[in-house]
């Protein structure tokens, strides 16, 4: 009997290095730039998943055979029937669609020194250095008082201006550099730099007030207006957010990585809607699940804390097979909680632990367990959960590793997989490696998207 006792990784680029392979790589990452580069907001990103499901024939009402429900337009969920009933189980893969980025505050626009400025809240775990001094765009949707809805994106057109952060010069930041990050960079200076020039003419409130001072914040206002047709008043119903300018790029001489915005976690967005796509007529029924507000907590109607999972499980139920007991088809799921993993960084080696960390380039991540020093706020994967997935992901092919997010006491995180962990249902954290994460500027492996795509496809026809 020739048993190989040890489990040696091998790198993606050696398993796929036939030109097949690397031609669907190539393919499935050109596809992913574009989803970057258009999906930089989650409202963006449930409006693009949206029209794939349409394009697909899927239904948006629960009940036909292939059907979605969405609600806020920021979070979603998907169903395909198996040739199973519901009550043997499903395969659920979940991903959250937002991202940690600036948003303007409800009153945000003032002027200072002769410029126009905007107040903003940073949204999730930012390091807020990484945002001064570069070009940003502003998404978002206002809703006007008679409920209008209007989309607003600045600064991704290539004739569009982009905002911007100030920072300060290094010649009088000697008092700056001496202090620690977090206390050098406030929050309250995060404002974005909106205009220079002068509108000379008044408004209603200045003509009541007799003001008839030259405004730069009053430019601005009339810029928005002749654009959007808003006043100021309409941004206290608005979402406005603050993101990077610009596409997602490759990056490397040899064009192996993916570089660009909100990667955590809309590459798994991507691939699994890309992966669900690619597994038609499957044995057991289907779920995906994208939410909102995962970088703050998973609150709110539609984070992974709230009932609406619940709500279009109970309609699927009632119309593929009315006597099944909903605790009965949630014990019998199965899941993949699919969120990035931080990938060992060759400059930061000392805060991760080299024997269970993920590596670039070796294919997705299983986090057996998530939460932070003891295990405090984890899901911890069962081994018979996990034995059965190494199973069918040998059968496919598919490279994985096996790693946890640093050193045990450095930090730690979390994601969705405890709040579906609470249905009874088996559920493991698994995503490709990312560097540089929660920063402008994500980067992941081509290889480790195709791997990550080729595990959720096989994963969902298990």
């Amino acid at each position: 009997m020739n048993k190989q006792l040890e489990h040696e990784p091998k790198s993606c680029w050696e398993i796929f290095k036939d030109e097949e392979h690397q031609q669907g790589m190539d393919d499935l990452a050109a596809r992913y730039i574009d989803f970057l580069t258009r999906c930089k907001t989650e409202r963006e990103t449930i409006k693009y998943v949206e029209e794939k499901l349409i394009e697909a024939g899927f239904e948006d009402y629960l009940g036909a055979d292939q059907c979605f429900r969405s609600f806020r337009d920021k979070t979603i969920f998907i169903a395909r029937k198996g040739k199973k009933p519901l009550s043997q189980g499903f395969r659920l893969v979940g991903a959250h669609a937002d991202t940690p980025r600036l948003d303007l505050k409800q009153h945000p626009l003032y002027e200072d020194l002769g410029m126009s400025m905007a107040k903003t809240h940073y949204y999730g775990g930012i390091r807020k250095y990484q945002w001064l001094a570069r070009p940003l765009a502003m998404h978002g949707v206002v809703v006007k008082a008679d409920g209008t809805k209007v989309d607003v994106v600045i600064g991704e057109d290539p004739n569009d201006p982009v905002l911007s952060i100030l920072d300060l010069l290094p010649h009088l930041a000697y008092k700056q550099v001496e202090k620690k990050v977090t206390d050098a960079f406030e929050a309250e200076k995060l404002n974005i730099l909106m205009g220079h020039s002068l509108s000379f003419s008044k408004g209603e409130q200045d003509e009541a007030d007799g003001n008839d001072t030259p405004s730069v914040k009053r430019k601005v206002l009339e810029l928005l207006n002749e654009k959007y047709d808003i006043v100021e008043e309409d941004l206290f119903s608005a979402e406005m957010h603050i993101v990077p300018a610009g596409p997602a790029r490759y990056v490397g001489l040899d064009k192996s990585i993916v570089g660009g915005y909100g990667q955590d976690d809309r590459s798994c967005v991507f691939l699994s809607l890309e992966a669900f796509l690619n597994a038609p007529e499957p044995e057991h029924a289907q779920i995906v699940l994208f939410y909102d507000k995962e970088e703050v907590g998973s609150e709110g109607s539609t984070g992974a804390k709230s009932l609406f999972f619940e709500y279009c499980l109970e309609d699927l139920i009632d119309a593929w097979e009315p006597n099944a007991k909903m605790s009965r088809v949630m014990m019998a799921g199965k899941a993949l909680s699919t969120d990035v993993h931080a990938a060992i960084d060759p400059d930061y080696q000392d805060v991760h632990e080299k024997l269970n960390s993920a590596y670039l380039g070796y294919g997705p991540c299983f986090c057996k367990f998530t939460g932070h020093r003891g295990k405090v706020g984890a899901n911890d994967a069962h081994p018979e959960f996990v034995a059965w997935l190494r199973n069918i992901l040998s059968d496919a092919g598919a490279p994985w590793q096996m790693a946890e997010l640093g050193k045990v006491d450095l930090g730690g995180g979390g994601t969705v997989a405890k709040f579906l962990a609470l249905y009874g249902m088996d559920v493991i954290d698994f995503g490709p490696p990312v560097l540089s994460m929660h920063s402008p500027f994500e980067l992941t492996s081509k290889a480790d998207l195709y791997a990550t795509e080729l595990a959720f496809r096989t994963f969902l026809k298990n």
